[in-house]
């Protein structure tokens, strides 16, 4: 068949793949809850608070990948997957490593050299797979949630510098936020206030805008402090709500360019 023939022209909505990370007790499972009729994979313990449904607690690769099956072959009227969370299922993925090369730590896996991390990708590929299966097939948001961590960014247009990232393994995370179609950085809202502390020094206090700690916010564009990107011409900033992400969804301007 000749591939003109199959040519597609403009956009072609599908179901949105978020990654939304940040601290602990931010918001991110409860970003996830409100999703539209979501069902949760979890594989930490830590759903009890809030209102939603969810598969047991998964202790093992295999429970991840069941559960995904399950939602993808069975009857079932859920429209969103919140896999809560990847750093959590990463150490179920080295696991499932250490178990195939029968060794107690994914850094002797193969030998050593940082192979095990390396096998690790064929088994995130897999998760990606199932989530792509369920997107196409049965129409489901994805929203994968994760904890942030500091880590050293050596800029080659600048000096190195700190910035938040997913607390996942540097091939692991490469992999998923290229996947997605929104990586999105939870967190909340200061502003500093630099003061004299005395003997020529200063020193940088930050101060919490809004109430209860601080305003709750999502970064849509990555930058110095965090690593965020977004295909849908997201504003920088957004209110930490799936209704915010929303009415920022019904109105974006696709971005160019933008993996």
């Amino acid at each position: 068949m000749n591939l003109l023939t199959r040519v597609q022209h403009g956009r072609t909505p599908r179901p949105p793949r978020l990654l939304v990370y940040g601290t602990p007790g931010i918001g991110k499972s409860t970003f996830g809850a409100h999703a539209p009729k979501p069902i949760f994979v979890p594989t930490e313990d830590g759903l009890d608070e809030i209102d939603c449904v969810k598969f047991p607690l998964a202790a093992t690769y295999e429970e991840v990948v069941g559960a995904l099956g399950e939602l993808r072959t069975q009857p079932h009227d859920f429209e969103s997957v919140v896999l809560d969370s990847l750093d959590w299922l990463e150490r179920l993925v080295w696991d499932r490593v250490c178990t195939d090369f029968n060794v107690k730590n994914i850094e002797k896996a193969d030998g050593g050299y940082a192979r095990g991390y390396t096998h690790a990708l064929t088994y995130w590929r897999e998760i990606i797979d199932q989530l792509n299966l369920l997107r196409s097939q049965r129409g489901m948001v994805v929203i994968l949630v994760a904890h942030a961590k500091v880590e050293k960014f050596e800029d080659p247009e600048a000096p190195p510098y700190d910035r938040f990232s997913p607390r996942l393994h540097k091939h692991a995370a490469a992999l998923i936020t290229e996947w997605c179609d929104a990586v999105l950085f939870a967190t909340r809202k200061f502003r500093t206030q630099t003061d004299d502390a005395g003997f020529n020094r200063k020193r940088t206090i930050a101060h919490a805008i809004g109430k209860d700690g601080g305003e709750r916010m999502l970064r849509c564009v990555g930058g110095p402090s965090c690593v965020a990107k977004n295909r849908y011409g997201l504003t920088e900033e957004l209110p930490l709500s799936w209704d915010a992400f929303v009415t920022a969804l019904t109105n974006r301007q696709p971005t160019p360019g933008v993996n």
